[in-house]
């Protein structure tokens, strides 16, 4: 049987509900995402963060959200892309604190780990001078705030969290040494884990070592993964197999993780109703 693929065992999952807590709607093409969000119920998939990368990504996702309950919209401005003009940045921050009653969360921020490695000259200062205007909104709104923070960039990040008090601190899809994990789990920060959980070995490692306490699922979508997604578009639906997963690597039960990602979710994007 392909793990990848709901079917057999996968399909008596169907019963756990799902949140994805971090996806890009906006960046599907538009029968894509129209085909994800009408099979949502299909696989009980009850909520998804809709992480924004800029101002025009943001105002999308908030209209995404009137047409959809199940949609859950984060504004911000994702840092793997050049800066902004200030005029635009301005706007963005505009609408968070307009908006803030309908979004969820700050996000998708954080700083540029891919790009520096394609441009070796590119300056952090700038980032990180927007990224403390996120973090210093999500202090004062006390709204989450979804990290983009991987390697040694997440130092960076923690220095700015811990300066604010912000405790509410999601890094999805992270990867880095076990020096940083430490400092992340002392501070209570959630990480989540994407379909790749089943094939890479970095990622499998700090599944096994955070607490499931602090643990969300998401698919980071459209992203595409490989091994047995191979060639699929990316879907909601790939949680249940990350979940099958994770089950396997922390040696808890299913049921279990079903439940606890659920709560730790539903709880830290405050999405009970």
């Amino acid at each position: 049987m392909e793990t990848g693929n709901l079917s057999g065992i996968e399909v008596s999952l169907m019963k756990n509900a799902i949140i994805d807590a971090h996806i890009h709607l906006d960046m599907y093409e538009e029968c894509e995402r129209n085909q994800l969000l009408n099979e949502l119920d299909m696989y009980k998939v009850e909520k998804v963060i809709a992480v924004s990368t800029d101002y025009q990504s943001a105002l999308t996702n908030l209209e995404y959200s009137k047409q959809n309950k199940k949609i859950k919209p984060a504004a911000g401005f994702h840092p793997e892309q050049p800066l902004p003009e200030e005029a635009e940045l301005q706007k963005l921050f505009s609408l968070i604190e307009r908006k803030k009653n309908e979004i969820v969360a700050i996000g998708e921020v954080g700083l540029p780990y891919y790009l520096r490695k394609e441009q070796k000259q590119l300056s952090l200062n700038s980032y990180i001078e927007i990224l403390e205007v996120f973090v210093k909104y999500a202090a004062k709104t006390g709204k989450p705030i979804a990290l983009h923070a991987i390697y040694e960039d997440a130092e960076i990040v923690c220095d700015l969290l811990e300066r604010y008090s912000v405790s509410n601190a999601h890094f999805h899809w992270f990867k880095g040494s076990e020096k940083i994990l430490q400092r992340m789990k002392e501070n209570g920060y959630f990480v989540s884990f994407t379909p790749d959980c089943l094939y890479e070995e970095e990622i499998k490692r700090i599944i096994k070592s955070y607490p499931i306490e602090l643990m969300m699922a998401e698919t980071d979508g459209p992203w595409p993964f490989a091994g047995p997604f191979s060639g699929e578009l990316t879907h909601p639906k790939m949680i249940h197999s990350s979940i099958k997963q994770i089950s396997r690597l922390k040696n808890v039960p299913m049921q279990d993780v079903y439940s606890r990602f659920f709560k730790n979710t539903s709880i830290f994007y405050d999405l009970q109703e």
